[in-house]
């Protein structure tokens, strides 16, 4: 519980700073969000993403007075249900717009939120946790929000945030830097891997209530280092010693939910299968990842597919690897239709063409499709093969037409 004197301070300040602050980079495609319609806008995403910022820009567009309120703030730390009664008193009834930075600190903070809504305030809030906004706005709020995910900068807005050309050099900048908007313009490693530490015991052993914190830890330090393989979750749970693969599929679901890591399960028509089958995993950034890991950053190939994942991800929520008499990287369907069959590859030669080649044509076969995409680090051709038509493409060419 926080003193009312408390919140009215900390909502001064609060103002004070965001009043002083400039507005920063205006991210790609958000224009124009819904914070009229009368649908509360939520707005998730891993934490340092910019999800304060677009908040921010956001209320200062507006032509009319607004509460900014973040519960990051260590100032009301304690802030509980029932001070939301002392918000509304110092805010009072006039303020027809609301802003909450990181409102899943607060329990029960729906409740809230849904009396506001009931009140016909406009509001936007954002929160680091996807499960937990999800579960409380299906049982409180349904129908009733608008959801986004906001990631790192993908490689167009790096390129515009940074004024670079479109070119080789830039994407390996990218892949190296990867999209965190403060890491980007400080270049500190330190700060990545303070996020690190941040997520895991802000997001998750905290919230959690985890005794066994270097477990956690250490499952999810060795997930980053094998982005792009496959894990299984009795895999796990002997490698570190867990008791159950339960609790190892409940760190993974924490890891999920903070946007610290994705599984993509294999491909099958059967949804049994797909539970069962091992997944592969992927890391929410590639700066992040080699920040976090001594073993990725020589691994051009596995840099790129965990590139070309997140491109996937921004845009689709169906996404699959695909292992069958060959294995295929990504397998993208909407509703029943296949739309991208990709492989990823650094640099198709002699060595690896037939592999590669032929994990492709496996996957274009099983669904009967005659054409198929190979990105790669800079080679630009197509090949040929019987009926089969594959396309070679520089994952940096191919990043700027998906981003559109």
């Amino acid at each position: 519980m926080v003193l009312k004197s408390e919140i009215e301070k900390s909502l001064a300040l609060q103002r004070l700073f965001l009043n002083k602050k400039q507005d920063g980079f205006k991210r790609k495609g958000l224009a124009n969000l819904p914070i009229n319609t009368g649908h509360i806008l939520i707005i998730t995403g891993v934490r340092r993403c910019g999800k304060s910022t677009l908040l921010q820009q956001i209320s200062k567009e507006l032509r009319e007075e607004f509460i900014f309120f973040n519960f990051e703030d260590p100032r009301i730390y304690w802030f509980e249900l029932e001070d939301f009664t002392k918000l509304d008193e110092i805010v009072g009834d006039e303020i027809r717009h609301y802003f909450f930075d990181e409102i899943q600190n607060v329990e029960k903070w729906e409740l809230f939120i849904r009396h506001l809504h009931d009140r016909e305030k406009r509001i936007a809030i954002t929160g680091s946790n996807a499960s937990l906004l999800s579960k409380e706005l299906g049982t409180r709020l349904t129908g009733r929000n608008v959801q986004i995910e906001l990631f790192p900068f993908s490689y167009n807005e790096y390129l515009l945030f940074l004024n670079f050309e479109n070119n080789l050099a830039s994407f390996n900048s990218y892949i190296e830097d990867g999209g965190f908007p403060e890491y980007v313009k400080s270049k500190h490693k330190e700060q990545l891997q303070q996020l690190f530490k941040d997520i895991i015991y802000r997001d998750i052993i905290v919230r959690h209530g985890i005794r066994q914190a270097k477990t956690i830890i250490d499952i999810a330090l060795f997930l980053i280092a094998n982005v792009g393989k496959e894990y299984s979750l009795n895999g796990l749970k002997n490698t570190f010693g867990v008791g159950s693969a339960n609790s190892v599929a409940d760190y993974i679901h924490w890891l999920e939910d903070s946007y610290v890591l994705f599984s993509v399960p294999r491909f099958s028509w059967s949804l049994k299968s797909v539970s069962i089958n091992p997944k592969k995993v992927y890391c929410i950034d590639t700066g992040f990842a080699q920040a976090n890991s001594l073993s990725f950053s020589e691994d051009t190939g596995r840099l790129l597919e965990n590139c070309v994942y997140l491109a996937l991800r921004r845009k689709y929520k169906e996404i699959y690897y695909f292992k069958d008499q060959g294995e295929c990287d990504f397998i993208v369907k909407e509703s029943q239709t296949i739309i991208h069959i990709i492989q990823v590859c650094a640099e198709i030669h002699s060595e690896n063409k037939a592999r590669e080649v032929n994990g492709l044509l496996a996957a274009l076969k099983f669904f009967s499709i005659t054409e198929g995409l190979i990105l790669t680090l800079n080679q630009d051709d197509v090949l040929r093969i019987n009926e089969v038509k594959i396309r070679l493409l520089p994952v940096w060419k191919w990043l700027l037409r998906e981003d559109e």
